[in-house]
């Protein structure tokens, strides 16, 4: 990506488009890009300091009730998303289909 075309130059007001708003704030502040992945996004120094400070602060929080952390897998079975089909709807364009897989 050309440096001069991704560039944000003037941010878009928070009341004209609060969606614009907020991706021109992440950008001018260097703290994610999008990636050559359409829905995937790189996340810059900044950004992931913010993330590891935020992830720190929620970890103390959840281990001060005396619970654990836990991860749940990144591919969920189709028939699984089908179960939930009005609420993925919405998000159906960003969802990245994996139909092949390697070995």
């Amino acid at each position: 990506m050309s440096k001069e075309k991704d560039f944000v130059k003037e941010i878009t007001s928070r009341e004209e488009d609060s969606s614009q708003w907020y991706v021109d704030i992440i950008r001018k502040a260097e703290m994610a890009d999008y990636s050559p992945v359409r829905g995937c996004m790189v996340i810059r120094p900044y950004g992931y300091a913010i993330w590891e400070a935020m992830k720190a602060g929620l970890d103390r929080r959840i281990k001060e009730t005396g619970h654990q952390n836990a991860y749940f897998p990144l591919f969920i079975p189709e028939s699984l998303l089908q179960k939930e089909a009005e609420h993925v709807e919405g998000f159906a364009p960003e969802v990245a289909w994996v139909t092949q897989g390697g070995n």
